[in-house]
């Protein structure tokens, strides 16, 4: 049931790719993902609604991706996020931190050539049923990700004892819960579509190996996503 808020202006056609790093049944962070794609939805976008399991894939080992290349749980976010202007991760935390699997994906994933992080927005969403929600392990997911390149939207949304806050059909039932978390997802949406449109913003972040985009003003319409980012060597 989406609720009262509503962005300022039109999504176009941004595309976001929505996973969650869990692959336990019944994942609180599943559950949480499938809730953001869809206010997404709700919003104009259009979700690439993805699984932990799309993206299998074997320790990172430096030897196999001499001999074999990538595997194809790497391949797959690799194309996946070439094809989204961001993506959203709905992360446990585990032991504090980041999931091990998430950690290696990312891993196998930024060996690629051009970077498919860099430059991409992101929104971290955790829940949990601690009194922290998973905080902390966003905090530590933010770390290789903003050191690829990808802008970490700086609100990021963490439920506090998840495992008492959904209904049965995935929503939130504190209703000022879910307002603050439609609220997220509703200005992140605005800061990507300002991002994609007006290629001026992109002068205030710093990107992955000092890469510099154009100082465009003008509102880009219509565009290819992978067209307004500037190539690699």
């Amino acid at each position: 049931m989406m609720r009262d808020t509503e962005r300022a202006g039109p999504v176009g056609s941004l595309r976001f790719l929505v996973f969650s790093a869990s692959l336990r049944s019944g994942s609180l962070n599943t559950t949480l993902a499938n809730l953001a794609a869809e206010i997404i939805k709700s919003q104009g976008g259009d979700v690439d609604l993805g699984s932990m399991s799309d993206f299998d894939t074997p320790s990172y080992n430096a030897d196999v991706e001499q001999a074999d290349g990538f595997p194809p749980g790497a391949e797959e976010l690799r194309q996946r996020l070439e094809l989204c202007d961001a993506f959203v991760i709905a992360s446990p935390e585990h032991n504090g931190s980041v999931p091990g699997l998430l950690k290696n994906l990312i891993d196998w994933v930024s060996r690629y050539r051009p970077q498919p992080f860099n430059e991409r927005h992101c929104l971290l969403l955790s829940a949990s049923p601690s009194m922290v929600g998973g905080n902390r392990g966003l905090w530590a997911l933010r770390v290789p990700l903003e050191h690829l390149g990808a802008r970490v939207y700086p609100d990021m949304f963490s439920l506090a004892q998840a495992h008492n806050a959904f209904d049965d059909h995935g929503h939130l039932t504190n209703e000022q819960l879910h307002v603050r978390f439609e609220s997220t997802i509703v200005n992140f949406m605005d800061l990507v579509e300002a991002s994609t449109h007006y290629p001026c913003i992109k002068r205030a972040w710093v990107e992955f190996l000092g890469e510099h985009p154009d100082p465009a003003i003008d509102r880009v319409d219509d565009h290819d996503p992978r067209q307004l980012r500037v190539p690699h060597g």
